[in-house]
């Protein structure tokens, strides 16, 4: 049985509900959300959302901060046109009543704070759990919408394309090309369902799990990416992947991060005790004038030197030389946690490591979110907007996530009725696949793309260890696409086929740059052109 909605949403975080709720008003719209809504990865940042929202800052200053940051490979058309719909996109959280940190004393009411690459004090902020406290508004908004069918424990299996309908013989074959609609796994069910929609928007957030160490654990395997890829849209500057400079390093910790803001708030990076006579040494200094607010791949890379230099299994972050009362003030959830692991951040310093964050590269789209093929979208970190360039600017995600969000949803609602979606798709056709007797299987690919992607392409690359990538990636791929095709769909088997799909692409995009930028660094191409270029692959052509 077909199930049909007016729009179809593949993702649950901010980009995604932002999108739902301003189409539900006269739209039926479907949102999916792998686990239950909140597990997404809108609901760890931390940080806030950067936007000029006092006088004595300027769109001028956000626009330079965040061309500087991208070195070089930002879109200023974009980047202009989403910093300057920031304030709007603010406003429209505060009317839903978001619970952001007042402070009496600034112009707007709220307290801003400052984060590496920012010129200016402009992230607005809900203490510390700012993710979390936006996505729970949004989540009474959503659940209590009648126009809005929320979809918990299901993902995207395979966009419905008249392009693959009309391979099966389909009436299809003689329309335009267009998106229909996707095949969708139930996880409690454990089944297949088939869902047309007029519009589709892919919203799964970017590809953080490719690595081993991650700071979005639970979701971000680049479902959306790998999904519009196979569907024959271009993907562009996948190898620009952001490591977060500052994740708590501690067995039991789930790769917490510890907020820029601590940085933004005094916090600095110190040598561990385990550095013998240098241990507490303050050591930014020695890679950057701007210390602990530089940009976040260069001081990433910065905690990744000190580590292999030393042999460290970790550096220090102290900010224990603030009041006490104002580090729990500023950041109560971090404080919480840290107490929970026996680190009082108060009085110690709290162990962090670089861990994978943010997918800077995505599906090509435009200012609207439209993608190659009409009737698919993209927004949030499944999207290439251009506004990031080779490194995101801090506290720009959530903020490129509202106004794409937006600009879909207005996009959407302006355009003509679609043509009726054909009644011929098929359902989903696994009476020849069989259950999974040997899972170990994708267990173990799963193991060995992350381990291959944190040892071959991690921070700092070389030619060397990206080609071994490439050659193992390729045969992983090989061995998880004939798995897929005998055997049931799995919440894991997807997942995993997934992240091998990204990872390929995130090797064969570093390979193809023959420079070092931004978040790609090669040792074998420690300069950078002059000119800089988006890498932009298609499924057909490959590089262009």
């Amino acid at each position: 049985m077909n199930h049909q909605y007016d729009v179809l949403i593949i993702g649950s975080g901010l980009a995604g509900l932002t999108v739902a709720l301003h189409l539900a008003a006269d739209k039926k719209v479907a949102v999916l959300s792998k686990k239950a809504l909140l597990d997404g990865s809108s609901n760890w940042a931390q940080g806030g959302i950067a936007a000029v929202l006092d006088s004595q800052d300027s769109h001028d200053e956000h626009i330079a901060d965040t061309l500087v940051a991208g070195a070089g490979l930002c879109d200023s058309d974009a980047t202009r046109h989403i910093v300057e719909q920031g304030r709007s996109a603010i406003d429209w959280l505060i009317e839903l009543g978001v619970p952001f940190t007042p402070d009496q004393g600034a112009e707007l009411g709220f307290h801003l704070t400052r984060e590496g690459g920012h010129s200016q004090r402009r992230i607005i902020h809900a203490a510390d759990a700012t993710g979390h406290l936006v996505q729970q508004t949004l989540e009474q908004q959503v659940r209590a919408h009648h126009n809005i069918t929320l979809l918990e424990y299901h993902s995207g299996v395979e966009l419905i394309t008249s392009r693959i309908l009309a391979g099966q013989g389909t009436p299809a074959a003689s329309q335009p090309a267009r998106c229909l609609g996707a095949y969708v796994y139930d996880e409690h069910a454990d089944r297949v369902h088939t869902i047309l929609a007029a519009r589709v928007v892919l919203a799964t957030g970017g590809a953080g799990k490719v690595y081993l160490h991650t700071s979005n654990p639970d979701t971000s395997t680049g479902d959306g990416i790998a999904m519009a890829w196979r569907a024959g849209c271009r993907v562009a500057n996948m190898e620009f992947m952001q490591f977060h400079p500052t994740c708590m390093f501690h067995p039991q910790a789930k790769s917490f991060l510890i907020s820029e803001a601590v940085r933004g708030e005094g916090g600095v990076l110190r040598l561990p005790a385990s550095a013998g006579a240098q241990a507490g040494e303050r050591f930014m200094q020695w890679h950057d004038e701007r210390l602990e607010l530089a940009p976040r791949d260069v001081v990433a890379r910065a905690i990744d030197f000190e580590i292999k230099k030393r042999g460290l299994t970790h550096v220090d972050l102290d900010i224990s030389h603030r009041p006490a009362e104002f580090v729990r003030e500023h950041f109560p959830t971090i404080h919480a946690r840290c107490l929970e692991f026996g680190i009082d951040m108060t009085r110690e310093p709290i162990p962090v490591v670089p861990a994978m964050h943010f997918t800077c590269g995505g599906v090509v789209v435009d200012m609207n979110g439209r993608t190659d093929i009409p009737g698919l979208y993209a927004v949030g970190e499944t999207a290439y907007t251009g506004l990031h360039g080779a490194n995101r600017l801090a506290s720009n995600s959530l903020l490129e996530c509202l106004v794409i969000g937006r600009n879909a949803a207005h996009d959407i609602d302006a355009l003509p009725p679609a043509d009726p979606l054909p009644g011929q798709v098929p359902e989903w056709d696994d009476s020849r696949a069989r259950d999974s007797s040997e899972a170990v299987l994708v267990t173990h690919a799963w193991d060995e793309v992350r381990r291959l992607m944190s040892n071959y392409v991690g921070i700092v690359r070389t030619q060397k260890r990206l080609g071994r990538a490439h050659q193992r990636i390729s045969l992983l791929e090989q061995e998880i696409e004939a798995y897929y095709q005998e055997h049931r769909v799995t919440s894991d088997l997807l997942e995993c086929r997934n992240l091998i799909q990204v990872a390929a692409l995130v090797v064969a995009a570093a390979l193809s740059r023959k420079e070092s930028r931004g978040l790609h660094y090669c040792q074998d191409f420690p300069w950078t052109l002059p000119r800089a270029l988006p890498t932009v692959m298609t499924p057909e052509e490959g590089f262009r």
